[in-house]
């Protein structure tokens, strides 16, 4: 955090620490009683103190802090280049939007392009395919890791399609070795979305650093928070400046917010059909849209990313600690572990009820949500079943039976930094306590 020079600043932000001491005292977890959510914020007085910190220098769009988050994120994601941006769902839209750009010549992705993806998902891996006029092909995956199921993916492609856009589902990594190669094979973009595995690795490496484009998002559920945030990640120069066009409004210009004339010839380009001099400022090479970040989030991150190590352990303990409790109940339950090669960031803890259970899932989460234990599905389920996309054009890849199996008798709880011991032993003692009576 930047302290700065004058006595009352400093004064403002001690009195922030002692503000806090006093109104967050610790509760004590009451069992049935006291929440046990699935994902959460983990603010400490340090995010408040940078939050206020940025916000006392009255520049409330990217600036200072947006600077430092992005190439500290960057750094720690394994990456050349962050593009901060406002959500997870934006950094989605960019990279792909990214995809079509004209800068890419022969590379670029057209109207009716084909992207393989997944129907087990979140919609916004599959929405920036529709908003792009290009055609979604989904595939299935599989019960071993919830991610793509590698072997249809032969089976999907065509001579149209240009690019694989898939997510790391609840930050276990997918195949990435049989994907690369596939991608490699056909001469096709990789984009893959982070947003649930910050952190979690891949034969060493850190997911992201695979395809041509990552995604990450910071909302409070997330690994770390910003409020609403979220990045575009890449190694390409390129693909940086086109994504950096596309967020600024699709402007040519590379300056940074409240720059001017960085390249020394403002009022001397020559673009498209307007006249020679016209402003770099306001010259535009992209359609583009404002998805740029405060500097007050930007702030809350840089101090959320001192935890970020801290809250992946956490993490990483949590899933174990439930693992090992809920591993004999394998009668009734399908729990994954990691998938091979992998090392990952746990978004959540996914629960599969067995077909052979005497029970069906919508009881099991019922009574856990009675107890206060919060529970969430696998996003949309299978997404081609969701009333949005009934009349959307797309190919699909067989029944998709995996994707049905887990719309119908998956469920996830959590596994994030703010839950305590205490709390992790409740919900095994209830899941245990509820099994026992079948």
């Amino acid at each position: 955090m930047e302290d700065g020079n004058e006595p009352s600043r400093v004064g403002i932000l001690n009195e922030i620490r002692a503000y806090r001491a006093a109104a967050n005292r610790e509760q004590s977890f009451i069992p049935g009683k006291t929440p046990v959510p699935v994902s959460g914020k983990v603010i400490d007085t340090e995010d408040i103190q940078y939050l206020v910190d940025a916000s006392l220098d009255a520049w409330f769009t990217a600036g200072r802090f947006s600077e430092a988050f992005e190439t500290r994120f960057a750094e720690f994601m394994e990456q050349k280049y962050c593009m901060l941006v406002n959500s997870g769902s934006s950094a989605n839209l960019l990279a792909l939007s990214a995809l079509t750009s004209p800068l890419l010549k022969e590379k670029r992705l057209r109207t009716g392009d084909e992207v393989i993806t997944v129907a087990a998902g979140f919609p916004t891996t599959v929405n920036p395919i529709l908003q792009n006029q290009l055609t979604p092909v989904f595939v299935d995956i599989t019960l071993s890791d919830y991610g793509v199921d590698p072997s249809q993916l032969e089976a999907a492609y065509s001579g149209r399609t240009k690019a694989v856009m898939l997510a790391h589902t609840l930050g276990n990594p997918f195949d990435l070795e049989k994907v690369v190669a596939f991608t490699e094979r056909h001469n096709l973009w990789l984009i893959e979305d982070c947003c649930d595995a910050v952190g979690s690795r891949y034969q060493g490496r850190m997911v992201g650093t695979f395809g041509d484009l990552a995604t990450a998002s910071f909302y409070p559920a997330h690994h770390i928070t910003l409020g609403e945030g979220g990045a575009v990640l890449t190694d390409d120069p390129l693909l940086r400046k086109i994504v950096t066009s596309m967020r600024d409004w699709g402007r040519d210009c590379w300056c940074q917010t409240g720059c001017d004339d960085s390249c020394r010839k403002r009022f001397e380009w020559q673009h498209g059909d307007l006249p020679y001099g016209y402003d770099h400022k306001y010259t535009y090479s992209h359609i583009g849209y404002n998805m740029k970040v405060t500097d007050m989030q930007a702030a809350l991150g840089v101090s959320q990313l001192k935890k970020l190590p801290y809250f992946i352990q956490r993490r990483k303990d949590n899933y174990r600690y439930l693992y090992e409790g809920l591993s004999s109940l394998d009668r009734f339950f399908k729990i994954i572990k990691p998938a091979n090669f992998s090392d990952p960031s746990w978004f959540g803890f996914p629960i599969c009820i067995n077909s052979e259970s005497p029970f069906a899932r919508n009881d099991i989460i019922s009574y856990l949500e009675a107890k206060k234990i919060g529970t969430r599905l696998l996003f949309g389920g299978n997404l081609i079943r969701q009333p949005a996309y009934g009349n959307m054009k797309s190919r699909v890849v067989g029944d998709l039976p995996i994707s049905d199996v887990v719309m119908n008798q998956l469920f996830w709880i959590g596994v994030y930094p703010g839950l305590t011991q205490s709390m992790l032993d409740f919900v095994i003692d209830c899941l245990k306590s509820y099994t026992a009576k079948g």
